[in-house]
Parts: C-alpha cells; structure tokens; sequence
C-alpha cells in the first residue's frame, strides 16, 4: 500500500543518505512501478501570456515583475489545436495548455472546454492550469474530459510567504481538493532552486507525499532566474543561492521514493542542464519531461536535442496512458 504518512526526519533522511545509495534506491522504487527505459513526452502551450495579478517572486508573467513582456488575450480554439496536433506529430502524448491566470473568469470556460475537447479527440492526454479553480469550473473541466489539472505548491509550507503573498498555500490546496472531488487527476509540484534550504526542499516534498492521494504527476522545475522577477534579480546577485545539480537530483530521487506511482517530470530548467545532470535524473525516477522549443514563455531544449538525448542514453517514448479515475462528480 502507498505510504501517506512520510514523516519530515524520513525525508530528511533520505536526502542525506550517500548519493550512489540514494539514487539505487530510487531506481529500485521506479522498477517496481514503471517501464526503466520509457518516458512520457509532453508539450505545453501557453494559451494566455502574461498580466497575471498574482505576485509570484519567480514568474515574468506577473504584473508585478518588470520584463518587458506583453500580455496577451486567450488563444483562439483552432490556433490551440494547431498547435496540439503538431505535438502529437514530434511524439509528445500529453498537451498541457497554461494561462497566466489568477482564476478563469466564467465567460472564459466555453473556450477551456472546447479546447480540452478537442485535443481529447486527437487521443492526447490533456492537461490545464488555470490557477484557482471552483467547484463548478473544476465540474465543467471534469465534463470536458480534462485528464489533468496542474496546480503547484511551488515550495514548503514555511517558505511560501517568501514567494507569494497574493495567494495563500491554504488556497491552493483548496484547488486540488476541488479537482480531486470532480474526478480529475492531479499534477502538482514546484520549484527548487529559488534560495531556499534543504529544509525547505524537505518540507516541499513531504507536504506532496502527504497529501490524502499522491498527485498522479509531480512536476519538478529547476528556477529559470528572469531579469526583472524577484527571484531572477536575487540570483544574479547571489549565483551561490542557485541549486546545484547532484542536490536537483536529490530531490527529484526524494520525489520517486516517497510517491512511487506519480509520474516525476523534469520540467523547466533542462535548457540549462547537462546531458549527464539529466541523465542521473533518469536514473532517479525521472520519467517525464516537457519537450519543444518553449515552456510557456522560456526557453527549453527542443525535440531535436531529446531525441539525440533519448538515442544515447537508450530510452524509448511511452504512450499515454491517463489514470483517469472519473467517477462522476456528485
């Protein structure tokens, strides 16, 4: 039975075992429940940028941060699945469509479902974030089909407020309560390398694996620093704040272990990585990853570098499979 019950000294613990030790164990985890050599190619769009109210320390989509960077209005429906189609065609399975939103207004959701619709009927996973959700939209996205709703917690508990204060970590788990109770499946993770400590890392992952239900995805982003966030001019000026790869590597290892049926992806940050950073995070129970040119508005490694990648370190792409666990909403 999978644990819910991770205490803070477990993971602690875990994180401070050697490194060769750490990442055997992870890997033995991911046998246990999933193909070694596979991994799931996903793409994501951004189908509203930027002139987001939220005031994220490490997002260049925020009214607050200063970089130059143009908000746009919602996609049109046929322009998403474009782009949806020619995902599919470089072998991604799972579309995840993200708007810089603080929540979608109700005028805005005969579009969202269209879109999850649509993409639904091309044989694709999808996946939204849309950022807080009520029960009603989380109703008409479940209705929809909608087969993921990414919401993260970014970090711990306790280093939170120093990233956001216009959005409560209460609030965001009321969002994945909503989805859950409409039968959506959840993708929640966040974001290391933002100045925190291994502390805080800890804290991040046991608020994840003590969760009622594990999220059935658990993205893993390394901080992208943007000129002009919070976040991105801290660490120009403090580069040592930055995390290092084995410590990446950690945590995404802390990740597979303590939630072993969740797919962990690498999400932003690979631009930056090396070959080798991610191939030990492969080893680690890495078996996901965003793949394409952009990761909603930064840069990422593209198809052609993930292929060599996946071609060198023998890996196959896996085919979507959704856990869809629809019961419908009551």
């Amino acid at each position: 039975m999978t644990r819910t019950d991770w205490t803070r000294d477990e993971i602690a613990a875990l994180f401070d075992l050697p490194f060769g030790e750490l990442v055997f164990r992870a890997q033995t985890v991911h046998r246990e429940h999933h193909a070694p050599d596979q991994v799931q190619m996903s793409t994501l769009l951004s189908i509203k940028t930027g002139g987001c109210p939220e005031d994220c320390g490490y997002c260049n989509q925020s009214v607050h941060a200063e970089t130059g960077l143009k908000a746009t209005k919602l996609m049109d429906v046929r322009a998403v699945l474009q782009a949806a189609a020619q995902a599919k065609d470089n072998g991604s399975s799972r579309f995840c469509m993200g708007a810089a939103w603080r929540n979608p207004k109700d005028r805005d959701m005969p579009a969202i479902v269209e879109m999850v619709r649509g993409v639904r009927q091309m044989g694709m996973e999808t996946c939204m974030t849309l950022g807080m959700l009520t029960e009603k939209q989380a109703a008409m996205l479940a209705d929809a089909g909608l087969d993921y709703y990414n919401h993260n917690i970014d970090t711990s508990p306790e280093r939170y407020g120093d990233v956001i204060t216009t959005r409560s970590f209460e609030e965001r788990l009321d969002t994945l309560e909503h989805v859950r109770e409409a039968g959506i499946n959840v993708c929640c993770g966040g974001i290391v390398g933002m100045g925190e400590t291994r502390g805080d890392r800890v804290g991040f992952i046991h608020a994840l694996a003590t969760l009622p239900r594990h999220p059935e995805s658990v993205p893993v982003n390394a901080l992208v620093p943007v000129k002009g966030t919070v976040l991105g001019d801290m660490l120009a000026d403090t580069p040592l704040a930055k995390i290092d790869d084995i410590e990446f590597v950690r945590t995404v290892a802390v990740a597979r272990i303590t939630m072993p049926e969740s797919m962990v992806r690498l999400s932003a940050g690979r631009e930056s990585m090396s070959d080798s950073t991610q191939a030990l995070c492969f080893m680690a129970g890495a078996n996901s990853i965003f793949t394409g040119d952009r990761l909603l508005t930064t840069g990422n490694r593209g198809d052609d570098a993930d292929a060599a990648l996946f071609a060198k370190l023998g890996l196959t792409r896996a085919g979507g499979e959704a856990k869809i666990a629809f019961e419908a909403a009551e």
